[in-house]
């Protein structure tokens, strides 16, 4: 039965209607006109029917009530985080893998449930490991509800303790850890009989503390934040060609970039017993010794280098002083969305091969922008110059002269001009000189992962002063990127386009409230909004109802 509304010449009536099957047609019967529809609503005799009506249906009784403010609430938490993240959790195995880490292990709370508190915590707040103790009050994360703030560093500390006398216990200062053993046994789930990491990005970052950092891992160095005031850590994150996380690697704050490749190519074949490895890392990883030992028999290891274009004398005097004819790519856009230009050459020197890379809307913007620093500059120096100096962006392009002064160094303009819009690389691949340019493109995975564990994610603020609970701490990061990852997959597997901060957003909102009403408990979820909706279908989970009565 339904509602209709029958128009019979200027007025509106009100029908209850009945549908029924005769002869294998459907039909409907008019059961009662209830009268004008207009009168109904004036009178507030329609309001008042359907609340009547409400008596003999308790859900929609309890919706009323609740929406009036006469029921009682008992308790109040958000659902959606838990209800996708555990789904996904089950998937990659990651309890599993927990409880068969401390299966030699008496610890007198679950370890396994501190973890995945941190892990969650890291997706959706900012903040220490203190902060997530608060915040698990307003969420309902199943047994992490007696969870205590020294447990969670205790679990931190578990995941980051050495593990002693292991083969290849100690790399580059770095000693083999619990968290190794996990990345491992994730690693193998996905294994098969002909399992190679063909192509893995490498990269960098450094992460400062505002506490002490660590007996070892802090250090202080060359910050890439900004802030060489404060003792530092170096992180190093292994992609592979999907962009899934394969492994997090720390080092003391003073680690220089250009030594830590080596040690993540051994201890990759260590660790994954991988028949070959293709490392793909930006410039700071390259020198010499590092491409001999690349290329060395012992080693025999593929790579795509960036090559320091200005810094390295063979580049910018003979590689980008070739002739060769570029091969087009990808042609000029024609929408924004359409991929950046891109164009390719070789050039062999010797025995090794580079591959000049050139973006010409790139060229043109640097050109654009070279110009208008030049004419700023000419303009400036007429009124006088010391104030230059404190601009690198201006300093570059000034020479000292007699005096104490400076003037436009007309030579280092028209040099500067060779490298616009070009990119080189490095590499003892045989693959064809545009397939080499894309690999390394995608290099910014790697680069975007790190802005997600520094900022979405919020690594810091890192107050913890042992090695142990530093690289937990880092490593329950590497664990939500990892969730993050699975979730991307399996929205891109359905053709989902989603933004990630409305994926948070909508989660983080989605709530439960506990009430009392007539004696009875119920629970009521609230609206879905943002992009959580997209969440819970690439993740498989059902929706919760939208009224239930509590057992």
């Amino acid at each position: 039965m339904y509602f209709r509304v029958k128009r019979t010449g200027p007025y509106a009536y009100l029908q209850i209607v009945e549908s029924f099957r005769e002869k294998g047609q459907v039909h409907q019967r008019v059961l009662s006109t209830v009268g004008r529809l207009d009168v109904l609503q004036s009178s507030g005799q329609l309001e008042a029917l359907l609340r009547s009506g409400l008596r003999f249906c308790e859900k929609l009784a309890v919706i009323d009530a609740h929406a009036a403010g006469q029921t009682e609430p008992v308790q109040v938490q958000r659902v959606g985080p838990d209800l996708v993240f555990s789904r996904l959790w089950e998937a990659l195995q990651l309890g599993t893998i927990l409880k068969r880490a401390l299966e030699s292990r008496r610890f007198e709370f679950d370890v396994e449930r501190a973890v995945y508190l941190t892990v969650i915590h890291r997706l959706f707040a900012s903040g220490s490991d203190r902060a997530a103790e608060r915040w698990r009050e307003a969420y309902r994360l199943p047994g992490t509800e007696e969870l205590e703030l020294h447990h969670l560093y205790r679990a931190m500390a578990f995941l980051g303790e050495p593990l002693g006398d292991e083969p290849g216990a100690r790399v580059l200062k770095t000693p083999r850890c619990t968290k190794d053993k996990i990345e491992e046994e994730l690693f193998d789930q996905r294994r098969d009989l002909f399992s190679a990491i063909d192509l893995v990005f490498f990269d960098t970052t450094s992460i400062y503390f505002e506490g002490e950092g660590g007996e070892e891992i802090g250090q202080h160095g060359k910050s890439k934040d900004h802030r060489p005031d404060l003792p530092q850590m170096v992180v190093g994150l292994v992609l592979d060609v999907h962009g899934w996380p394969l492994c997090c690697e720390l080092w003391p704050g003073n680690t220089a970039d250009v030594t830590t490749l080596l040690p993540v190519v051994n201890r990759l074949r260590q660790r994954f017993r991988v028949r070959r490895v293709t490392i793909v890392a930006d410039r700071g990883m390259i020198s010499v010794d590092t491409i001999t030992a690349l290329e060395s028999e012992a080693m025999d290891c593929d790579y795509i280098l960036g090559a320091r274009m200005r810094a390295v004398k063979e580049v910018s005097e003979r590689v980008l002083a070739d002739r060769g004819r570029y091969q087009e790519v990808t042609p000029e856009r024609q929408g924004s969305k359409d991929p950046s230009p891109l164009k390719v050459k070789e050039v062999v020197i010797e025995d090794r091969r580079y591959i000049v890379c050139l973006n010409e809307e790139q060229r043109r913007k640097d050109a654009a922008d070279r110009k208008a620093i030049v004419e700023h500059l000419r303009k400036q120096l007429k009124r006088g110059d010391k104030d230059l100096i404190g601009n690198k962006g201006y300093r570059k392009y000034l020479q000292a002269t007699e005096g104490e002064h400076f003037t436009l160094d007309e030579e280092k303009v028209k040099e500067e001009a060779r490298y616009d819009g070009k990119w080189v690389l490095q590499t003892n691949l045989a693959d064809e000189p545009e397939i080499i340019a894309l690999a390394y493109k995608e290099l910014w995975m790697v680069e975007t992962m790190f802005r997600t564990m520094k900022s979405i994610l919020e690594t810091r603020p890192i107050y913890h002063k042992r090695d142990e609970t530093i690289r937990g701490h880092v490593f329950c990061s590497f664990l939500a990127l990892l969730l993050k990852r699975a979730l991307e997959q399996r929205l891109e597997q359905k053709g989902e386009t989603w933004e990630w901060a409305e994926i948070l957003r909508g989660l983080d909102n989605l709530h439960e409230v506990e009430a009392l009403f007539q004696g009875k408990r119920f629970v009521l979820r609230s609206q879905v909004i943002g992009d959580a909706h997209k969440a819970f279908m690439a993740a498989g989970v059902a929706l919760p109802p939208t009224l239930r009565e509590k057992a």
